[in-house]
This record gives structure tokens, sequence and C-alpha cells, in this order.
């Protein structure tokens, strides 16, 4: 095993492969389908390092998640011909978003969680679309994600456990997108006016102009949620009289 500089580890073929936990002939395929960058060559060696490493993992993870190697190579293609990183929730099959992605070095990704950036962590991270690689650098699909989850991690609570969380807010939060939009199609069509019922041909899709209502419905019943449960917590149990 060599070293790149001072910081950046590298690996020969059968160690990349070791590494990401693939045999050597799917490593070898990846690189045949331009899934991973070129190595580094000295002669007849082979030298890749930690950025080969993390896309190996991406790709993991986004088969996991049901990707095809087609969708993934289209996804590497996307970043390494410049395409606006924007574009990233919906190669990931996130959809349309208002979310920022955030562009990261590995250093900055581990000053927002000092001491919590694990394999195990990175491995939940990228299966749940948080993160993706860019060449050297990371993205992260959400700015007001990553400051959130890194103030949880700041206050004391370990990152795995923010991780699990979100992957079950991310469940309620599909069933919530679900029935908003179902109550928004099944009522309205685009381009009618409500108070008239005739068609103005100007109106954009009715779930993106009503989609603050449906936000501002989830943040209201959350908060008073979260403050029914605080109360019912914190309330002094009343001791029967005899």
């Amino acid at each position: 095993m060599a070293e790149s500089g001072s910081t950046m580890r590298e690996y020969r073929t059968e160690e990349l492969a070791e590494a990401a936990g693939i045999p050597v002939r799917t490593l070898r395929f990846y690189r045949e389908r331009k899934l991973l960058p070129p190595p580094r060559r000295e002669g007849r060696i082979a030298w890749y390092d930690d950025q080969h490493l993390a896309r190996l993992r991406t790709i993991a993870a986004l088969l996991e998640r049901g990707h095809t190697l087609g969708g993934i190579a289209e996804l590497t293609a996307a970043f390494e011909h410049g395409r606006d990183v924007g574009q990233l929730g919906e190669l990931l099959g996130i959809g349309w978003s208002e979310e920022t992605p955030v562009r990261l070095t590995p250093e900055a990704l581990a000053d927002y969680f000092e001491g919590e950036v694990t394999p195990e962590n990175l491995a939940a991270s990228l299966d749940l679309g948080y993160l993706a690689t860019d060449g050297e650098e990371i993205v992260h699909v959400s700015r007001r994600l990553l400051d959130v989850s890194s103030a949880l991690v700041g206050e004391g609570v370990p990152l795995a456990a923010v991780l699990e969380t979100a992957r079950r807010v991310r469940e309620h939060a599909d069933a919530l997108a679900a029935l908003f939009t179902d109550l928004i199609s099944t009522h309205l069509t685009a381009g009618t006016d409500t108070d008239t019922g005739t068609g103005t041909g100007t109106a954009e899709d009715p779930v993106t102009r009503l989609r603050p209502l449906a936000k501002s419905v989830v943040e209201a019943e959350l908060t008073m949620a979260m403050d029914r449960l605080h109360q019912s917590r914190t309330s002094t149990p009343q001791t029967p009289s005899s």
C-alpha cells in the first residue's frame, strides 16, 4: 500500500476490492462500465485511492436501494461532466426539491461530525441518499438536513441514532406526502380556477402550488404533538385521595 501526499491512502486492485468488500472481478467490471475514474498508473501497476473506495461504497448503497448499474452510471456521468448538483435528487430518485445540496471535502464532512464519521455511518448516509461522491468531493443532498444533523450531534446525540431516526422520519414523510398529494390531485386539476371551475390555462401544477400549505399543516401538527407529548411526560401524577 502506497501513500500519495500526506493523507491520501492508495490501494492496489486487490487491496481496494478487499476494502470495499467486493470481488476483484466486480471492481474490474465497474471500471469497464466507467463507474470508477481511472486509477493512477506506475508502469503496469494501477493505484486507487480513498476516493475510489468512497465511490464503490456509493455504488453499493445505491444498488441496495434498487438502482440499476445503468442509473448509477448516469449519475456518475452527470457529475463528471459538470451537471448541476441540484439535479442530484432527481438522479437518486428523490424528485424535485427545494433543498440546496452542499459540496464538501472529506475533511469538511469530518468537521461537521467530529469523531462520528465511521464506515457504518457513511454507509447509512449513502443508503438514505443523503450523501454521494463527486470526484474528490462529497455531496450532501440538503443543507438543512446537514445543519440539523450536525447540531444534534453537537448536542450529544450519536450520529447513528440521528440517521436511524431519519430513516423512520422518511417513512412517515412518504406517507404524509402521499396523503396530501392524493388530496390535492383528487380535488384540483392544473389550469382550473377553483372559484369558478373554469379553465384558466395559466395555473401551475396544483401539487406544486399548494405544497407550502401542506408543509404548514405538518409543521403545526408536529409542534402541537411535541407539546402534548412533552406535557404528558413532565406532568406530575396526581396521588389518589384516601
